[in-house]
């Protein structure tokens, strides 16, 4: 069994508790409430970023040139091609360059990319890499499992298309590939903290999704102190 069908069959509770988020249910209906998703867009900006610079210090650890360049490219198109996507949806949901730049993360969001750049910059390559596909993989199995439940006009329909279409799943299938790669020369001690920080960031997806459906800012602090 290769590490990836491993990984995936150890969290697949987890995927399957993700996909059933309201949040994602209501976008493959086109009845999500306009400001969840507005909400959800702002924080998935930020939260771009931080992913992009974490795809960079992975090439930078990266075993072989090939490596290098793959998540070169992938932090290039995390930051470049998705921010031009929220952009469209920044556009047609009316959410102003001053709006976005002044709300301030949220705890999902602040603990999702806490813990990438924490992992980006003091673990081991194959770890690092782990820590990232969760994004990649969990992204691109909801695209492909709502897709087919999209209504007709649905105004979300752009966002379903990006991670249900052909280029994306096989920019996934390309990490899949080359994390399969890496583990087949890792110790068990490295495989163990692998599937660790896989199974971190899959709860984190589903920490963020969850939270912006119900729109959770600091919970039990004011938010606008931090």
């Amino acid at each position: 069994m290769h590490f990836s069908q491993a990984l995936w069959q150890r969290n697949l509770a987890l995927y399957e508790r993700t996909l059933a988020l309201p949040f994602n249910q209501e976008l493959a209906q086109g009845t999500l409430n306009k400001d969840i998703f507005c909400h959800y867009v702002i924080q998935d900006a930020h939260y771009l970023l931080a992913y992009g610079r974490a795809l960079a210090v992975c090439a930078a650890k990266a075993f072989d040139a090939d490596d290098v360049i793959q998540f070169s490219e992938a932090a290039k198109i995390a930051i470049v091609v998705e921010r031009s996507l929220h952009h469209d949806f920044m556009q047609n949901f009316a959410i102003s360059k001053t709006q976005f730049e002044h709300t301030p993360l949220t705890l999902a969001c602040h603990h999702y990319t806490s813990f990438l750049t924490a992992t980006a910059w003091s673990e081991s390559y194959p770890v690092v890499l782990a820590s990232l596909l969760p994004c990649f993989w969990i992204y691109a199995e909801i695209g492909k499992a709502i897709v087919n439940n999209s209504v007709p006009d649905n105004p979300y329909q752009a966002w379903i298309d990006t991670y249900a279409g052909e280029e994306f799943n096989q920019a996934v299938r390309n990490v899949i590939a080359t994390i399969d790669k890496v583990a087949a020369g890792c110790d068990a001690d490295t495989l163990e903290k692998m599937h660790q920080a896989y199974t971190r960031g899959a709860e984190l997806e589903w920490l963020f999704w969850d939270g912006a459906y119900h729109q959770r800012q600091w919970s039990g602090l004011d938010h606008e102190a931090k």
